[in-house]
């Protein structure tokens, strides 16, 4: 009986080693990067089991809040951090592109099966409340094929602080001096008209379940939830799909001259081929940690991350990074302390 139950004790010691040998990181941001996230985390746990990474995909804004009050580990967002951000964290933070994306325009309207064309001027007017219709003038010239129905537009938009609005707003301001001035750029920002959805879930849900709805979503939230989305024109006056390659095209000339700090816009990007509602996500992490053990890891997980984690961006429709910006991200990440 004794030795049975010293038997039991020991199994229950080493059980208990195996619990407490296993680290948690926890983090939180951006939507537009979790479905990548949560295979890049689970990938990685089955090569080390003793790394448990948890995200919380809570918004850009909750990310960066979450970060700079050192309540998670790291963040992230679509939306670089201001400097005023910057200023207000406890220490310095770094900024590390992970993937690319695009931020489509979606859409739900009956009896309309094909792919509409959008340009930046137009899709600012819906967004503003000048285009009300999806049969006015403006869209019907760039879709004479198309069987536009005088159906009202219902605009769908971020109802929390979002990358997602960041990198929307920030093309819309590029083409609309108007849109720029009465809305601005930032990742949370005040909406002259529309309803609001709470991450790229809330807004793909809305849009589906709202005849003459409009919204914005990360690609692989338009293609996971089968919701139609546009072509927009490009600098170079093309209509461009988004997809891996148009995307992969929009970051050519931005990683040629990527600032040292990483944060860069890339939307309407110069260039044929190029979609241009595109952006670098960012993952957000403290240069000097308090926990040294954990920026090990996490510096660890980012090595793999910017290199065998790469292959997993297109089944998901990502993009991978350049290869220069992951030569530059490597010597960034000797930066962190307790790397």
């Amino acid at each position: 009986m004794m030795k049975t139950f010293a038997c039991v004790a020991a199994v229950s010691l080493l059980a208990g080693a195996t619990v407490l040998a296993q680290t948690t990181i926890n983090g939180a941001g951006a939507t537009f990067p979790n479905p990548i996230y949560s295979k890049w985390f689970a990938e990685y746990n089955k090569l080390h089991p003793n790394v448990q990474i948890n995200y919380q995909s809570i918004g850009s804004g909750g990310g960066i809040q979450q970060i700079t009050k050192e309540t998670v580990f790291f963040g992230a967002s679509d939306g670089p951090m201001t400097d005023e951000q910057l200023k207000a964290a406890p220490g310095p933070i770094l900024h590390f592109p992970t993937v690319l994306g695009a931020v489509v325009p979606v859409y739900n309207i009956t009896g309309v099966s094909s792919d509409l064309k959008f340009t930046g001027p137009v899709l600012a007017d819906i967004y503003l409340g000048k285009i009300t219709k999806w049969n006015d003038p403006a869209i019907v010239k760039l879709n004479p094929g198309a069987k536009l129905p005088a159906t009202d537009i219902t605009v769908v938009h971020r109802s929390d602080g979002s990358g997602t609005t960041y990198i929307w707003v920030d093309y819309l301001s590029k083409l609309s001096p108007e849109f720029q001035s009465k809305v601005g750029v930032k990742t949370s920002v005040n909406w002259p008209i529309g309803v609001g959805g709470k991450g790229n879930e809330g807004v793909s849900g809305l849009v589906t379940q709202t005849p003459g709805a409009i919204g914005y979503v990360e690609l692989i939230y338009a293609l996971q939830n089968k919701i139609s989305y546009g072509s927009v024109q490009n600098a170079a006056g093309e209509f461009v799909k988004a997809s891996v390659q148009s995307v992969t095209a929009a970051a050519a000339g931005a990683a040629a001259k990527m600032p040292a700090d990483f944060r860069v816009s890339i939307t309407n990007a110069p260039g044929p081929g190029v979609y241009p509602i595109s952006s670098f996500t960012w993952l957000l992490l403290y240069e000097n940690p308090k926990d040294k053990a954990q920026g090990k890891m996490m510096t660890d997980f980012m090595k793999w991350a910017l290199t065998d984690g790469q292959k997993y961006c297109a089944e998901l429709g990502y993009a991978p990074l350049p290869s220069n910006v992951v030569k530059m991200e490597m010597a960034a990440l000797a930066k962190i302390k307790g790397s």
